[in-house]
């Protein structure tokens, strides 16, 4: 069984910086694609940004672009967001998720091509 857990969420200050992290158990990000979506009361669940790790290639939505990167650490079958320059519109709960299919590009904002979501943490980016 396949089991995503995010941890890292909390409460920051606007222009600060949090690491969220999504640790896997059932699976390895080895392959596949892995992404971070985001959801605001009130709102859809919007994707953040994800990574090809075969291919290398990462999709962001341009909110993020520049401040927002992922990565991952195989010996502790963990992927990371790292969050830089936070304002409150980034204000959410966020959600790891990871597909066993190489997506493609253009299809990773997708969230119905997600086999596993994690249950998410929650980020709150106020003064």
């Amino acid at each position: 069984q396949v089991k995503l857990v995010e941890s890292g969420g909390g409460l920051v200050q606007p222009g600060g910086s949090l690491r969220l992290s999504c640790t896997a158990s059932g699976r390895t990000f080895s392959s596949g694609v892995t992404a971070w979506f985001r959801q605001s009361p009130g709102k859809e669940r919007e994707f953040v940004l994800g990574k090809r790790w075969r291919f290398g290639s990462t999709n962001a939505r341009d909110s993020v672009r520049g401040r927002f990167t992922i990565s991952r650490d195989n010996a502790r079958n963990t992927v990371y967001l790292q969050m830089t320059n936070l304002n409150s519109e980034d204000s959410a709960v966020y959600f790891c998720a990871a597909s066993d299919r190489e997506l493609i590009h253009s299809s990773l904002p997708d969230r119905n091509n997600y086999d596993y979501w994690g249950q998410g943490t929650q980020v709150i980016v106020s003064s």
